[in-house]
């Protein structure tokens, strides 16, 4: 079993870094495989809508002069799927709101890439925002098809300077409890 985890912040080592980290590690102990693909501060191109996945229906999106691909072959090849992101004026990142339009239409596209697979939104925010941003995330797997896992409250962490999502007890709590929550299902849909 195989979870790819996608940091959507341009600070590599920041707080949505931390985060996903400590879901990643909780999934190893766990057995699972996992990778974290670096998104935020990467020049990515949104979606323009223009609908060839639907006409070529080869798995990629048309543009192909930045990695999403990679990306949505990763998504394709892994049973779980998490995306995590900065909260930036109550959303998401572009880095991932790219990845999540593209993503979501190439899967569509070509018949369902992501259906019944696991998917996580993973928020770092300051003070408030995040569930907008964690929605934003959740539309994708909802309407891929995928199975939402959730934990014991938002899957949210609270920070503003990087490394400050370390003091976050109760985030990191939240994360650990994702994780098994993650790795429960997996095992169950294996």
């Amino acid at each position: 079993m195989k979870v790819v985890a996608f940091n959507g912040s341009p600070r590599k080592e920041g707080n949505t870094s931390i985060l996903l980290t400590s879901v990643c590690d909780e999934l190893q102990k766990e057995g699972i495989e996992t990778e974290i693909i670096q998104v935020g501060g990467k020049k990515v191109h949104g979606c323009t809508a223009c609908m060839k996945c639907f006409e070529n229906r080869d798995n990629r999106c048309t543009i192909d002069n930045d990695f999403v691909n990679e990306c949505i072959s990763k998504m394709i090849d892994a049973d779980g799927i998490i995306i995590g992101t900065p909260t930036y004026f109550a959303d998401v990142s572009t880095e991932v709101k790219a990845l999540i339009d593209r993503a979501g239409f190439v899967a569509m596209a070509n018949g369902g890439l992501f259906t019944r697979k696991a998917g996580a939104a993973v928020v770092a925010v300051r003070r408030a925002g995040a569930i907008h941003a964690y929605d934003t995330i959740n539309h994708l797997f909802g309407i891929s098809g995928m199975f939402t896992v959730g934990s014991n409250y938002w899957n949210i962490g609270m920070g503003l300077h990087p490394g400050e999502a370390k003091n976050d007890t109760e985030g990191l709590e939240i994360m650990k409890n994702l994780a098994q929550n993650m790795a429960w299902l997996l095992k169950k849909m294996s």
